[in-house]
């Protein structure tokens, strides 16, 4: 399907109220799962444990990155179908992700940071960053997704140029904090 077929779909507005609707119930509960992940943690039977978790749910964020860029790729090529396909897959790799992050840290205690001078500020600005732009993205994403899906498409690019490199710095920071953390993991 090319693009100008795309654009001619007839938009589908009650739809897009109902999902904006959802939309905003799901921003609300996962910000609320991640403010109450800070504070409950779960016991573990003996000999179960989720240290296995970060290198997964980290990949899944850089898969998420690289997802991105093949959209971006592909609606520059013409090409939307494929451009759905590769977004689709990239929110599918960040709820996963979410989902592996929200049962790690309420199953296992918060690793720290154990690196000293500059490493330390870079490491810590980062991860600022990285967490309040993907506060702050979630609702901007499935907003942008919404668009697509209910054929708003002038909405669904206002709203992409701007969001989408925001999502790809999310998708991007998450592993290089975990990469310089790692050393800092139990075993």
């Amino acid at each position: 399907m090319s693009i100008s077929e795309y654009k001619n779909r007839t938009p589908n507005l009650a739809l897009a109220k109902k999902l904006q609707i959802a939309n905003g119930m799901i921003t609300a509960a996962v910000l609320i799962l991640v403010i109450l992940m800070q504070r409950i943690q779960i016991p573990l039977p003996e000999g179960i444990n989720f240290r296995f978790l970060p290198p997964i749910y980290s990949s899944l964020n850089a898969a998420a990155a690289v997802l991105l860029v093949a959209a971006l790729v592909m609606i520059k090529r013409g090409n939307p179908v494929a451009h759905r396909n590769f977004i689709n897959a990239a929110m599918i790799c960040s709820i996963v992700f979410l989902l592996g992050y929200v049962v790690y840290h309420v199953t296992e205690p918060a690793t720290k940071f154990g690196g000293s001078g500059i490493w330390r500020g870079i490491y810590f600005g980062l991860l600022i960053s990285h967490i309040i732009l993907a506060a702050i993205s979630l609702p901007f994403i499935l907003t942008t997704w919404i668009y697509s899906f209910t054929n708003q498409f002038e909405k669904h690019r206002r709203f992409a140029r701007w969001v989408f490199p925001i999502w790809l710095y999310v998708a991007v920071s998450g592993p290089v904090c975990y990469l310089m953390l790692r050393p800092y993991y139990s075993a």
